[in-house]
C-alpha cells in the first residue's frame, strides 16, 4: 500500500521533523513519500497534488496552527477516494483522541503521542493481518466502535535512525529552517505547556547528533534550530555541544536554542562570550511573566533576578541575539500586572520581545482547570483566551494593540535610537508608548494594510503630532538619523521635507572638501569631489548635538549634521558625524 505522509507548515521556510522521523523509522520495510505544504496554500491545490500521488495510506501531522485546514483536506480526500486510509498524529490529536475520532468520521486511525513505533506497527497491520488491537498507541474503529490502545514503553531515542539523510531534502537545506532535537521531555511542570505532561528528559545519542549536524552543515544548512524544551538543563551536555558547534561550525550557519535563563551559570555565559563567534548562536528565552504569584499558580519556577543576570551578561558579550517571550492572560495577571511584566522585560532590551497570548492547549493542566480562573476561550484552534476573571476582553484588545507596533518598531530594529529616546524620555514607560501608539495605529486602520518603510516613519510622526509631544523636533531628528543610517542605498525621496536647500548643502560640502580630515582619515582617503558627495552621500541637519548624545546619552539642543556615504561598490553605509559650528568629528 502506497504511503504518503503530509503536513501543513506555518511558513514555507519551516520543515516538519516529525514526518521525517516516521519515514526514517519505517524504512527499509516501507517506502514513505513526504508531501509538505503551508497553511496559506489553497486547499484545492493541496488536494489536487496529493491525489496525483495516488496514496493508499495518507497521514497528517497535526498542530494547533494547521488542524482546521487539515480537516478540510481530509474531508475532500475521503470524498474523492472513500477507500483511502487516513491517519492523524501529532500533539493536537494526541489529547481528546476519542472526541477527534467521533467528530471526524473520515479519520481511520490516530497515532497517540510519540509515533515512530506505533506508525511502523500500524503499517505492518495495514499491509498484513489487520489486527489493530496488537498495535499500541493508536485509536482505531472496529464495527463502528472507537477503540483506544495506550502507548507502552517509550522508544529508546539512541536507537532512532537519522531523519536528515533523504536525498530529496538536500537541495532545500540552505533555504529552509532545519529542526533538530537532542532530547525529548522537559524537567518542568508549567501548566500551560504540553511538555509538562511528559515526565523526565531522555537524550539522543550525542555522537549521532554531532554526525547529523556535520552532515547538515556540509550540505548547506544555514539555520539549525534545536527544539529541545530546555537545551541547558544539563550544564555538562550544553557545554559539550556549545564547544562542538564552535569548533566545527561553517561560516554563515546559525544555531538557535530554547534555554532556561535563570539556571544558566555565569561561567557558561562567560565561556560563550569569550569563544563563540558573533552571530553563531541565538537564544530563545520564555519569561512569560514576572509576577511570582502567577508563576506559582502555573507551577512555573523562575528566578527573575538570575534570569536578568543571564540576559544582561549575554547582551554585554555582544555575541548572541536573544528572543524573549511573554504570555498575556496567565492566571491572576491583570492588565496592570501585565504592564509591569512587559516593562520589567523590556528593560533588558532584548533583540526581540515576543508578545503572545495564552492558548488553552488540549491536555494541559490549565485547560483542565480553566473554570478555576474564569477562562473563556475559543472553541477552535488555537484555543486562545478571550477573557478570564481578572482580564476582560477589552483588556485583551488593548494588549493586542501593543503586539503589532512592537513587532514593527522594536523587533525589526528600523529605528532603535528613536524608540530608545521615546521610551526613556518622552513616555512614562515602554508599555505606555507601545500601548498608546498601538491604539492610535488600530484606530487608523493600519493593522489591515501593508506598509512601506517610509510609511512606518510617517505613521510614527503622525502619532507624535497627534499626541502633541513637546519633543517632536528632537524625535524627528532621531528618526532622520535612524532612517539614513539603516539604508543600504541612497534613498531617492526621504519621508521628511528637506531642511537644507541645495545651495546650503553645496556650501557645507565645499567646507568639508577644504578640510576633509575634519571627518576623519577614512573619509579624507576617499578623495571625494563635490559631484561625488552630491551623488553618493546625504547630509542632514539635526536639532541636537548628535556627537554629545552618542557619547553621553544626553541632549544638547544645538544644530549638528550627519553626512551619510552610501558605498554602492561594497554595499555598505558609513555615517560621519559633525557639528556645523565647532566640527569635532568621528567615524562610525
Amino acid at each position: 500500500m502506497k504511503t504518503v505522509l503530509s503536513t501543513l507548515n506555518a511558513k514555507y521556510i519551516h520543515t516538519s521533523l516529525s514526518i521525517r522521523y516516521l519515514k526514517a523509522y519505517a524504512a527499509p520495510d516501507y517506502e514513505v513519500e513526504l508531501a509538505e505544504y503551508t497553511i496559506k496554500d489553497p486547499a484545492m491545490n493541496i488536494v489536487t497534488d496529493l491525489h496525483t500521488k495516488k496514496p493508499d495510506i495518507l497521514g497528517f501531522s497535526c498542530y494547533i496552527w494547521n488542524i482546521e485546514e487539515t480537516i478540510k483536506i481530509i474531508k475532500m480526500m475521503k470524498k474523492i477516494n472513500p477507500s483511502l486510509v487516513i491517519v492523524l498524529g501529532g500533539p493536537e490529536v494526541t489529547y481528546d483522541t476519542r472526541e477527534w475520532m467521533e467528530s471526524i468520521s473520515e479519520v481511520d486511525f490516530i497515532i497517540i503521542g510519540e509515533g515512530e513505533q506505533s506508525f511502523k506497527q500500524l503499517l505492518d497491520e495495514l499491509n498484513g493481518e489487520r489486527n489493530f488491537s496488537a498495535v499500541s498507541g493508536i485509536a482505531y474503529r472496529e464495527n463502528g466502535t472507537v477503540h483506544i490502545k495506550p502507548q507502552r514503553n517509550k522508544i529508546d531515542l539512541k536507537e532512532l535512525p537519522s531523519p536528515f539523510r533523504f536525498e530529496e531534502d538536500l537541495s532545500h537545506l540552505a533555504k529552509r529552517v532545519t529542526y533538530i532535537e537532542t532530547s525529548r521531555g522537559c524537567p518542568f511542570s508549567c501548566q500551560f505547556c504540553l511538555s509538562s505532561i511528559e515526565v523526565g528528559v531522555r537524550y539522543f545519542d550525542r555522537e549521532k547528533v554531532k554526525d547529523d549536524i556535520r552532515f547538515l552543515m556540509n550540505n548547506g544548512a544555514k539555520i539549525i534550530k534545536f527544539v529541545d524544551r530546555t537545551f541547558n538543563i544539563s550544564r555538562s551536555y550544553a557545554m559539550e555541544m556549545f564547544q562542538f558547534l564552535i569548533d566545527e561550525h561553517k561560516p554563515g550557519t546559525v544555531f538557535q536554542f530554547e534555554i532556561t535563563a535563570d539556571i544558566m551559570r555565569p561561567e557558561v555565559i562567560q565561556f560563550l562570550n569569550d569563544n563563540a563567534p558573533k552571530g553563531l548562536f541565538r537564544f530563545e528565552i520564555g519569561v512569560q511573566s514576572t509576577n511570582d504569584a502567577t508563576n506559582e499558580l502555573v507551577m512555573r519556577k523562575q528566578n527573575f533576578n538570575k534570569l536578568t543576570r543571564t540576559v544582561t551578561m549575554v547582551k554585554e558579550g555582544q555575541k548572541i541575539d536573544q528572543h524573549l517571550d511573554l504570555i498575556a492572560g496567565l492566571p491572576e495577571e491583570d492588565y496592570h500586572s501585565f504592564k509591569k511584566t512587559f516593562n520589567d522585560v523590556f528593560a533588558l532590551r532584548p533583540e526581540e520581545l515576543q508578545l503572545g497570548f495564552l492558548k488553552m492547549l488540549r491536555g494541559t493542566g490549565l485547560r483542565l482547570r480553566a473554570e478555576d480562573h474564569g477562562y473563556v476561550y475559543m472553541d477552535h484552534s488555537p484555543y486562545e483566551i478571550l477573557r478570564n476573571n481578572v482580564l476582560s476582553f477589552e483588556d485583551m484588545i488593548k494588549i493586542k494593540q501593543v503586539e503589532d507596533v512592537l513587532e514593527k518598531y522594536w523587533n525589526d530594529h528600523r529605528m532603535d535610537e528613536t524608540i530608545e529616546y521615546l521610551v526613556s524620555n518622552v513616555f512614562d514607560s515602554p508599555f505606555e508608548f507601545f500601548q498608546q501608539f498601538g491604539t492610535f495605529w488600530d484606530e487608523k486602520g493600519w493593522t489591515r494594510i501593508g506598509h512601506q518603510l517610509e510609511d512606518l516613519y510617517k505613521h510614527l510622526y503622525d502619532f507624535l503630532n497627534n499626541s502633541k509631544s513637546d519633543d517632536i523636533e528632537i524625535v524627528s531628528g532621531f528618526m532622520k538619523y535612524d532612517y539614513l543610517r539603516n539604508q543600504k542605498y541612497k534613498p531617492r525621496k526621504p519621508w521628511w521635507t528637506d531642511a537644507l536647500s541645495k545651495q546650503e548643502r553645496s556650501e557645507i560640502y565645499r567646507s568639508i572638501l577644504d578640510n576633509p580630515l575634519l571627518l576623519g582619515e577614512e573619509f579624507a582617503s576617499k578623495k571625494f569631489t563635490e559631484k561625488d558627495l552630491f551623488k553618493h552621500t546625504v547630509i542632514e541637519s539635526l536639532p541636537f548635538n548628535i556627537n554629545h548624545y552618542l557619547k553621553t546619552g544626553k541632549i544638547i539642543e544645538e544644530n549638528s549634521f550627519i553626512l551619510v556615504h552610501y558605498d554602492s561598490i561594497q554595499t555598505k553605509t558609513i555615517v560621519y558625524y559633525g557639528l556645523t559650528k565647532d566640527i569635532n568629528s568621528k567615524v562610525s
